[in-house]
């Protein structure tokens, strides 16, 4: 005869987790699976978008075409500029109804999502067979001017039109059913895109930029209820999810684990300064990537730990930012580079090179 106090406490205690941490409680394997797919979700965008940098960077220089960098003066505005943000986007879910301000990020999100992924797939597309008849030798190439003013100039091959449609089709999908893997596909593209292309400019600036995000990390997620409401209530690709009972309900499964993209994205544009760093020093050498990317792992691994642990919501950055900026600085006091890795600015260094070309 089965126990009756152990069928109680079967029936319990799922439904004691439930209520204390808002969601069902999940199998030890559902964790597992979960977090070991938001790990994968994680650095396989910041080991990608890294080395796409390399090119991205090199071809926009060549090309004469700015490179969207971050400046001391943004920089120490984006915390404030963020926060108030995360606030004014709490204040509508809390007092007003969410379904039209989700109806509006829906929107927003299916452009520049489809214009995100056009950017991944448009490669891809690239390498099917029979592709390289759409490759024409000359771009087209659309302008949206008045006069001499140029206000918009879009190049583009027959490739990115069908990357494009491509890209569009799969957002239709998602503005239908949004789908957790929908918001999953387009919040990677988002995250490789951004760390491809965001800059920090300098060193310093990154190690600024990360040191006051662990501070915001830590009030809106431990001082405030708004960063949890808000991840929880918006419905967008601002973070990539999985179901914890994947096993039991598959791709329909509902009980999701999250990952802001923000976690994803900020130190991952450090760590790609840092890979752009080693490949301007001209070694084959890529040392402070390798450090920071590692650092980034050992952060992750400790969040998701600190998580399993305490089962309660927690600041990423709190474990990611001393890793991600601790590690490759240590390393450098090792290495006696300390100076120059904290020193190095982008921009300083292409006006050195323009100078030289100058003077030859």
């Amino acid at each position: 005869m089965e126990d009756p106090v152990a069928q109680t406490a079967e029936e319990v205690v799922p439904e004691v987790v439930k209520n204390v941490t808002g969601r069902a409680a999940a199998t030890t394997e559902g964790l597992t699976l979960a977090y070991v797919s938001l790990f994968l979700m994680a650095v396989v965008p910041i080991f990608w978008g890294s080395f796409r940098s390399i090119t991205y960077h090199r071809k926009s220089k060549e090309n004469g075409e700015a490179v969207e960098t971050m400046s001391t003066k943004d920089v120490y505005m984006f915390p404030i500029l963020a926060s108030s943000m995360l606030f004014g986007i709490y204040l509508i879910v809390k007092y007003l109804s969410a379904d039209h301000l989700n109806l509006v990020v829906a929107s927003y999100f299916f452009i520049v999502g489809s214009l995100a992924l056009t950017a991944i797939l448009r490669p891809i597309v690239g390498i099917i067979p029979g592709a390289s008849l759409l490759v024409e030798p000359e771009l087209y190439n659309v302008k949206f001017n008045k006069g001499s003013n140029v206000y918009l100039e879009c190049k583009f091959d027959m490739l990115h039109v069908v990357s494009m449609a491509l890209s569009a089709a799969f957002g239709v999908w998602y503005l239908m059913k949004k789908h957790w893997l929908a918001n999953n596909i387009f919040g990677l593209a988002f995250s490789v895109n951004g760390i491809e292309m965001i800059s920090l400019g300098s060193v310093k600036n990154g190690c600024i930029l990360l040191s006051l995000l662990f501070f915001y990390d830590i009030f809106w997620v431990f001082g405030t209820e708004v960063m949890v409401e808000v991840a929880k209530n918006l419905d967008a690709p601002i973070k990539v999810v999985f179901p914890m009972d994947f096993i039991e309900n598959g791709i329909f499964g509902s009980n999701f684990a999250m990952l802001g993209l923000g976690d994803i994205v900020l130190p991952g544009v450090f760590i790609a300064l840092l890979l752009r760093y080693d490949v301007s020093k001209g070694e084959d050498s890529k040392l402070y990537f390798y450090s920071g990317f590692i650092a980034y792992i050992l952060g992750l691994a400790m969040t998701i730990g600190v998580l399993t642990i305490f089962n309660a919501a927690q600041p990423a950055l709190l474990y990611l930012v001393p890793t991600c900026v601790g590690i490759p600085l240590l390393v450098s006091l090792v290495k006696g580079d300390f100076g120059t890795l904290f020193a190095y600015d982008e921009e300083t260094k292409e006006e050195a090179k323009a100078d030289e070309k100058k003077s030859e």
